[in-house]
């Protein structure tokens, strides 16, 4: 008969198991080599998220509470909530606790955070400075249950702002001395640097195709070739490729841990692209791709409005 003594070391080699395992551990296809995952034809719906950027927008009149946009997209129907970070006025403990307290008690889970870091830059301080804050996020992450975030490769900040970058349609000089080859090192060290911590703490990082090195597929598939890892896949936001957008992501599906669909209800901040979101399922259905899709609204229409015109058109598309 068990007694209490051998149960209990039983249940703490057990516990002790389960505490060094990845919380998020990739199926085999996706562990495969950067090839990427099997694909299949088996049709499935995709979970709708809602990015808490959807609400925010960085617009003064918007800047809602995370807090307040879980509620929010819990009255609208999404299945999970994508955070941005950068929208978080408190990033202590007892914060990310309460913001995963309420997704809970509303039925949502949190499915991602989109996180700001650059690595394209000479200076190793600076480079430095961003692997730290990349950390930080992913340990932020991890307290939050959330199991991907997504990252950057940054860009080379020639930009005079934003605004002129996306005139330019996100393209802009080097800095005077180096090459694209340089900046792409500095991204894969600087990944590297992150990966210990990524895997530590069962949170993949997702490359968004996010302007600078990563504006294209090309980019963004360079950068997880030479990083070779399980814990760097791509977040695919089909707002961010300019050209050949469907052929871009067809390169990326097969990589993706996470999708940010974009809609522009109203006209774009900076542009607006016509997407086919039935066209953009097939794909990510050739691909196999069977996780999230998080809604990036980011037009001008009141998100009143637009949200739920926004994800009644997810809902036809991936379902």
């Amino acid at each position: 008969m068990t007694n209490r003594r051998t149960w209990l070391t039983g249940m703490t080699a057990a516990t002790v198991g389960l505490a060094a395992a990845p919380l998020f551990a990739l199926d085999d296809a996706a562990t495969d080599s950067v090839t990427g995952p099997a694909t299949g034809s088996d049709h499935h719906a995709n979970p709708i998220a809602v990015s808490t950027y959807s609400y925010w927008r960085f617009r003064d009149d918007t800047k809602l509470s995370i807090e307040r946009c879980i509620e929010l997209a819990a009255d609208a129907g999404f299945d999970a909530v994508e955070v941005l970070q950068m929208q978080m006025t408190d990033q202590s403990p007892a914060a990310a606790h309460r913001i995963k307290q309420r997704a809970f008690q509303l039925g949502l889970s949190l499915c991602g955070m989109s996180t700001h870091q650059s690595f394209v830059s000479p200076d190793p301080e600076f480079r430095k400075t961003n692997i730290d804050h990349t950390i930080a996020a992913i340990e932020l992450a991890y307290s939050m249950g959330i199991p991907t975030i997504r990252v950057n490769t940054g860009r080379w900040g020639t930009s005079g702002n934003f605004d002129e970058l996306m005139a330019n349609k996100g393209i802009e000089p080097r800095l005077d001395g180096y090459t694209d080859d340089d900046g792409f090192a500095w991204v894969r060290d600087g990944f590297e640097a992150c990966l210990p911590t990524a895997e530590k703490c069962g949170v993949v990082l997702g490359l968004e195709n996010h302007w600078g090195l990563g504006r294209t597929a090309e980019g963004v598939l360079r950068v997880i070739r030479e990083v070779d890892s399980p814990w760097l896949r791509a977040t695919l936001d089909t707002g961010n490729f300019l050209e050949d957008q469907y052929a871009q992501y067809e390169q990326l599906a097969p990589f993706a841990v996470l999708v940010q669909a974009k809609t522009y209800y109203g006209g774009g901040t900076w542009y607006t692209l016509d997407i086919d979101y039935d066209k953009v399922a097939a794909i990510l259905r050739a691909a196999n791709y069977r996780g999230y899709i998080s809604l990036e609204f980011e037009g001008k229409d009141p998100f009143e409005t637009a949200v739920p015109k926004s994800i009644e058109r997810l809902r036809k598309a991936f379902t």
